[in-house]
């Protein structure tokens, strides 16, 4: 790594910066080009103890290099920090720009999908599988209203192994796939089951998994239990529906791939409709999606009393009672979910403690995600 010297290569810029748990974001420019970066500070005090973490980011950082993802362009140290020169990403945030809108339609959210199915069919195509793909993470590059959609935050990322199968349970709760869930092994079919999770809140505004139960939202999630509720997808085209059901499928060995649902025709062959649904996304968006309830924090513990539930014994699509869905989509108001990463333990270590050491880990992240830079 090379010495970072702001009165060097980069000047620092006045104006806001983003504090987070962990780390400082701030903007700079390169003195010779005037390119403006998001530079992600990060003290190496607080990286103790998530160095494989970090590690993990910054090697799938380095490797990917595509129009729809943001980019690392180079890493720094000094003696106390580590710094993270990142892409900016100045759009803002995926919902605040739907909702912004006057008109919204089928067709725009086909296109932003298949542009996320693009990068994700790239990532794919490179043995790397996202694990966390949310609306959070989905960022406009410019706030110009013709921008491309951009997938940051690879703290949760994975490059597969020679068998292509991953055992450790992460994500977020409410995007992740059954078999995450389940603590399956799984692959990268698990991305594609959260962008069917995307399409849906694109196309009503509320998302297809919620209960004010923790296990009950869990069960729905493990059984696929969703609907397509009338009146909110009244308006919306079978082809839609279809395209979320083929993303949407429990099984993962029937789940459709990036290559498959890039040529399905809501994607590619022009069924998608131009009606204006902008009214009603919205409106379910400013219920279920407001900022205040962005940044709850998920309960963890009930993550973990399901997992421990789970390793004592309950199987997927074993012996889960049923649940009814809610009947009012509208009160569905999910909290912004933090990602956790859950790392299974041996048999040795379950049968010593009866299953209750299992650990709930929240990963550092470490992208640059300029959420409000307008």
């Amino acid at each position: 790594l090379k010495a970072l010297t702001y009165g060097g290569r980069w000047r620092r810029k006045t104006g806001p910066k983003w504090v987070g748990a962990f780390s400082e974001v701030v903007m700079a420019r390169e003195r010779a080009t005037g390119k403006m970066v998001a530079i992600k500070c990060i003290p190496k005090k607080a990286l103790k103890g998530k160095e494989t973490s970090i590690e993990n980011e910054i090697a799938v950082l380095r490797k990917i290099k595509h129009e729809n993802i943001v980019a690392l362009e180079d890493i720094y140290e000094s003696s106390n920090h580590l710094y993270l020169i990142m892409q900016l990403v100045s759009g803002g945030e995926l919902f605040d720009r739907i909702v912004e809108k006057g008109f919204y339609t089928e067709m725009d959210a086909s296109r932003l999908i298949r542009q996320v199915l693009d990068a994700v069919n790239y990532l794919h195509s490179m043995g790397i599988v996202h694990r966390d793909l949310k609306p959070e993470n989905l960022l406009y590059f410019s706030p110009h209203d013709e921008s491309k959609i951009m997938i940051s935050d690879f703290g949760l990322s994975k490059m597969e192994g020679t068998g292509g199968v991953m055992a450790t349970a992460c994500g977020t709760p409410g995007y992740v796939a059954p078999e995450v869930l389940a603590q399956k092994p799984y692959s990268k079919a698990v991305d594609c089951w959260s962008i069917g999770v995307i399409a849906y809140i694109l196309l009503c505004g509320y998302p297809p998994f919620y209960d004010e139960n923790d296990s009950k939202l869990f069960e729905q999630i493990l059984k696929a239990d969703y609907e397509f509720d009338a009146p909110y997808w009244d308006d919306i085209s079978d082809s839609a529906k279809d395209f979320i059901s083929c993303l949407m499928e429990k099984d993962p060995e029937k789940r459709f791939t990036c290559d498959q649902a890039l040529e399905h025709p809501w994607i590619a062959g022009g069924t998608a409709l131009c009606k204006n649904i902008h009214e009603s996304v919205s409106r379910q968006m400013r219920k279920n999606f407001a900022k205040s309830k962005w940044r709850q924090a998920f309960n963890a513990t009930a993550v973990i009393r399901h997992m421990r539930r789970l390793q004592l014994g309950t199987s997927f699509g074993g012996s889960i009672h049923s649940s009814n869905s809610l009947s009012n989509p509208q009160s569905r108001a999910p909290a912004k979910s933090q990602s956790v990463d859950c790392t299974p333990l041996s048999l040795k270590d379950q049968s010593c403690h009866g299953g209750s050491r299992l650990l709930m880990c929240i990963i550092l992240e470490l992208n640059i995600t300029v959420f409000a830079l307008v």
